[in-house]
């Protein structure tokens, strides 16, 4: 499943909208064949007067949002449907969706809580520069839990996006060996001086726990150069510092305008994201029934 299937913002949406009394048919891709809009785990909540997420719109979503409204009138229907995406949905993909339905209320508000929350990757960013402030901005709404640490006062802002936990740790490098597990981590302090000691204490865990998925250095391939030299002098192998991610940000994207550099880094980092956990179903759906011979 793509992390990006179940956001944040639209279970909060969708949680609201059930505890207000208002139930909800839930539309889960329960699984594809050949090319097809979403994946298996996207999922749209269809009330009887709005919508919450999204399968991939078009047709096919239209489709579903008619069927899921009648279930919400008490129409009866199995609990998988079979969609071909072909001529008769007037869509070109030419493969197959699985779409399980399922009317919910207040009543299963913990239960969709636990089964859709997004699978969150902890990322730490080490600098509230300009490029750190942007890189928080962006990287609230997506599937990242953000520790943000810098080794100076005032330098985050008083009401940081979404849930960014904000650390001060001095010197900033002390705070890695407390990093979660499988943190993927960005440097881009103030100080070239306090970038080298954290990129040597990432590469000292690494030898230890090796558990750093992504070590990213902001900076041009000269300032790599001469870093790659002073670790070396501290005792780094090359296949250690073959760890190391810098220049950052995807290839290919010039712009230096902080906003441009966090949006670069912010896809650098979900590509390095692999897999999430789909949603369980509620109950063991039955046969699929294709929904053009029903």
């Amino acid at each position: 499943m793509n992390l990006l299937e179940v956001s944040v913002a639209d279970l909060l949406l969708l949680l609201e909208g059930l505890k207000a009394a208002a139930p909800a048919c839930l539309v889960t891709v329960e699984s594809t064949q050949g090319s097809a809009p979403r994946e298996a785990g996207a999922w749209m909540a269809v009330f009887a007067d709005g919508l919450v997420g999204t399968i991939g719109g078009g047709h096919i979503e239209h489709q579903a949002i008619a069927e899921a409204r009648r279930r919400l009138r008490g129409v009866q229907g199995a609990a998988q449907l079979r969609y071909a995406l072909g001529p008769a949905l007037g869509q070109c993909c030419g493969g197959v969706m699985h779409l399980g339905f399922e009317v919910v209320g207040a009543q299963h508000v913990a239960d969709l809580k636990q089964r859709l929350a997004p699978t969150r990757h902890p990322v730490a960013l080490f600098g509230g520069g300009h490029v750190g402030h942007a890189l928080a901005r962006v990287l609230a709404p997506l599937p990242f839990a953000l520790t943000w640490i810098d080794s100076r006062d005032g330098v985050f802002p008083p009401h940081p996006p979404g849930d960014v936990a904000c650390e001060h740790s001095d010197p900033v490098h002390s705070a890695v060996p407390g990093l979660a597990p499988g943190s993927r981590v960005l440097i881009m302090s103030f100080s070239h001086a306090e970038d080298l000691d954290v990129v040597a204490a990432c590469l000292k865990r690494q030898r230890a726990q090796g558990d750093l998925p992504f070590i990213g250095l902001i900076g041009s391939q000269t300032k790599w150069a001469t870093f790659a030299n002073r670790l070396h002098g501290r005792g780094f192998a090359p296949h250690e510092l073959a760890q190391v991610t810098c220049p950052i940000g995807v290839p290919g994207i010039r712009g230096k305008e902080p906003e441009v550099i966090a949006v670069a880094v912010a896809a650098q980092l979900l590509q390095t994201v692999q897999d999430a956990r789909a949603p369980r179903p509620m109950q063991a759906p039955d046969k699929a029934v294709n929904v053009h011979t029903r």
